[in-house]
């Protein structure tokens, strides 16, 4: 009998071994790992983390699994605010080809079970890099386009596999159970985008954590699922909630061809759709030495799909002027910065940077702008015109960031809350992460100064 995506994927996982993957692939899972927890950090500062974290609070009354940044809570309550603050500011990893944030429901359900059982390096890299790849190969295989005509958004919807994926690695679960572990996470696959613009949507990553991590601590008892999460007829992950969707993209190269390798990471807390126009302004700005008094006109040029999400959002709370280009594009040019405190209340409610986006700055659907590309054009108050045309932004994999440049955004999140001599540790430790023993020594590094 031919085996099925599911249950090809449950073996893959299963008999992973940190000596099979690629060095290339080792090194990527350690950026990826270290830019979540500069996310992570930075999401302290999210106007909903503190609910999350009572919400956090009231799953259990233990505290032995560390948060990042934060006070040891239970194991559910830890992977549940974990998963939050990562995608708090809308500063973590995007896999664009899916629109999905993987970090956020990969890594909280791995790092509590490695440091619930003590696990080495080695063991966290090998089960972070399964969560990675199940989480964006069952994305691929949804057919995006259809899948995202219904209304779904990724991380809700497939992060719970992936959290599976590398809770279940962790756990040591045989193919068998590891292949109940992802029919239990597909039976809590959910989030749409009538949540858009509220910070429901992030909500759906810290959930899919959460799901990734029950899925995977029940299928070690031997609970069972369906056999086919993925393509099962009635009620299958693909028939569901696609047309169909493409299987075969499940399992095409599966071991031999990383997927995870395209997963996008961020720079700037700003929509990762509008990571280009951010990117085409730096370039701009460095260029020219473009100052706002000196700025007569903006054209900022999306593709359709971008425009609709972004073009025209109002930025009137800290979450939508992280989404809105108009305001994203103001506070870039006048504070030459895109951080965190340019979207305070103090910026997206300054009179002078609403009336420069409100005025100058014209954001429009470009036919020649694929996907998550831009086209911006700037027009100086003498008559010059600058202008950047680009297809995809820093932090791409087109355009990655260096090791350098993730160790810089980590230090910028823990600026005034982490001692220097803590974030030099924790850099050291991820950069030399397949030479620990226990992550424990790791988890410890990252809880909040006492």
């Amino acid at each position: 009998m031919m085996a099925t995506p599911t249950a090809e994927l449950a073996r893959f996982v299963a008999s992973l071994r940190y000596e099979t993957l690629p060095e290339r692939v080792r090194e990527r899972v350690k950026d990826i790992v270290l830019d979540t927890l500069a996310s992570a950090l930075a999401g302290r500062q999210g106007d909903e983390s503190k609910q999350i974290r009572a919400l956090a609070a009231a799953l259990g009354a233990s505290h032995e699994a560390s948060v990042i940044g934060g006070e040891p809570l239970s194991i559910a309550g830890a992977t549940l605010l974990n998963g939050y603050l990562i995608t708090a500011v809308t500063v973590c990893d995007v896999h664009r080809p899916t629109l999905c944030h993987t970090t956020p429901v990969v890594v909280p359900p791995a790092l509590a079970i490695a440091e619930q059982n003590g696990a080495s390096g080695r063991a966290f890299i090998s089960a972070v890099a399964a969560g990675f790849e199940t989480t964006v190969r069952v994305g691929l295989g949804t057919n995006y386009p259809a899948f995202r005509a219904r209304g779904w958004h990724s991380p809700g919807v497939i992060g719970p596999f992936g959290g599976a994926a590398a809770a279940g690695k962790l756990l040591g679960l045989d193919a068998e159970r590891q292949r109940n572990a992802l029919g239990l996470a597909g039976s809590q696959s959910a989030g749409t985008f009538a949540h858009w613009g509220t910070p429901t949507i992030k909500f759906h990553q810290a959930r899919g954590a959460l799901s990734g991590l029950l899925a995977a601590l029940l299928a070690e008892q031997g609970f069972p699922s369906s056999s086919e999460i993925l393509t099962h007829e009635d009620g299958g992950l693909f028939n569901a909630y696609s047309d169909g969707g493409n299987p075969e993209a499940v399992t095409a190269g599966l071991g031999e061809r990383w997927e995870l390798e395209t997963i996008a990471l961020r720079l700037w807390p700003a929509a990762s759709s509008i990571q280009t126009v951010i990117s085409s302004l730096f370039a701009l700005m460095k260029a020219n030495d473009l100052r706002p008094e000196r700025i007569a006109a903006v054209r900022v040029g999306l593709s359709k799909t971008v425009y609709d999400m972004h073009g025209t959002l109002a930025w009137d709370s800290k979450f939508k002027a992280l989404l809105s280009t108009p305001y994203v594009t103001a506070v870039v040019l006048h504070d030459r910065r895109c951080w965190l405190d340019q979207f305070e209340p103090r910026r997206y409610e300054d009179p002078v940077v609403g009336a420069f986006a409100r005025d100058k700055v014209r954001v429009e659907i470009d036919p020649q702008v694929k996907g998550t590309g831009a086209a911006v054009e700037i027009r100086t108050t003498d008559g010059a015109v600058h202008s950047d045309r680009r297809a995809a932004p820093k932090g791409d994999p087109s355009d990655p960031l260096t090791r350098g440049e993730i160790e810089e955004k980590l230090r910028t999140a823990a600026a005034g809350f982490l001692p220097d001599a803590t974030v030099k540790r924790i850099i050291a430790l991820t950069g030399n992460l397949e030479a620990l023993a226990d992550v424990r020594e790791l988890t410890r590094a990252l809880r909040a100064p006492v």
